[in-house]
């Protein structure tokens, strides 16, 4: 079942998405652009049609908003772990040397954890909130947005290992 309304719980969730985003904007690693223009292009429609959905079922469901009604409240204690490991992620980042290796890093086993974790915690969000519409928009999203971070995690290990090895043979 859903609920249309402001869910103050999705507009807090986005900011915690959004905030490191717009900082990482002047912190992007330097090979960044060159791994952004080889993007999958099926991908990339995944991740936008991703993006918009649940940006816009995040905000409209007032499903998402605290509720202490039941045990559901526990995927919401999940999802806010899975976001505040996300924000964990990001101050690691920031203080890292910035390299594509550290953007597309690995934090407590999760692979790729910047597209991840923010991935798994909408998708609990959206088990908690019992919206199949959500649910939908995540799985969308985690298609194109986790896709995307692989092709350029697999691409950037294989290039630092290029020049590990370049650098023995020099």
């Amino acid at each position: 079942m859903f609920h249309f309304g402001f869910s103050y719980v999705g507009l807090i969730y986005l900011l915690m998405l959004f905030i490191p985003n717009a900082i990482w904007t002047k912190h992007k690693p330097i090979e960044y652009d060159q791994y952004a223009e080889q993007e999958n292009k099926i991908l990339q429609i995944f991740e936008r049609i991703g993006e918009v959905t649940v940006c816009c079922c995040a905000l409209v469901f007032s499903d998402f908003n605290i509720r202490f009604d039941s045990l559901w409240f526990v995927w919401l204690v999940l999802s806010f772990a899975l976001m505040l490991l996300y924000e964990v992620y990001w101050v690691r980042y920031f203080k890292s040397e910035k390299k594509m290796t550290d953007f597309y890093s690995s934090l407590c086993g999760v692979p790729v954890a910047g597209a991840t974790l923010p991935v798994c915690a909408f998708f609990l969000l959206g088990i908690y909130g019992r919206n199949v519409f959500l649910l939908i928009s995540v799985v969308i999203l985690g298609i194109g947005h986790i896709g995307i971070h692989l092709q350029h995690r697999n691409q950037a290990v294989g290039d630092a290992k290029a020049r590990t090895v370049g650098a023995k043979k020099g």
